[in-house]
């Protein structure tokens, strides 16, 4: 998965996060947004709340990353979206077996 994850920061801490979740998916599905086929989304919860989302392709993932405003639209309110790379945290025993 490495190269296709990107770590989303600014997500309103007030609402469900399975409806956070169908807003991210939608923003980050449309080709305007840089987006594409997502491969898996979690929402972790906060404070602050954040998500991991995967693509398919490493290439969707850089593309999102070279869009500088991303902003997602739920019910009017706008929440700018701080969007970087996740780079997964190894255990010192994945670091040695590697």
């Amino acid at each position: 998965m490495a190269g296709r994850t990107v770590r989303v920061r600014g997500l309103p801490a007030e609402l469900p996060p399975d409806r956070v979740a169908d807003k991210l998916t939608i923003h980050f599905l449309r080709s305007r947004n840089g987006g594409g086929d997502i491969a898996e989304l979690q929402v972790l919860p906060g404070p602050p709340p954040c998500a991991l989302i995967t693509f398919e392709a490493p290439e969707v993932a850089q593309r999102i990353l070279k869009l500088r405003d991303h902003v997602l639209v739920i019910g009017g309110a706008r929440y700018p979206l701080e969007v970087t790379w996740h780079a997964a945290e190894l255990s010192p025993d994945e670091v040695l077996r590697g």
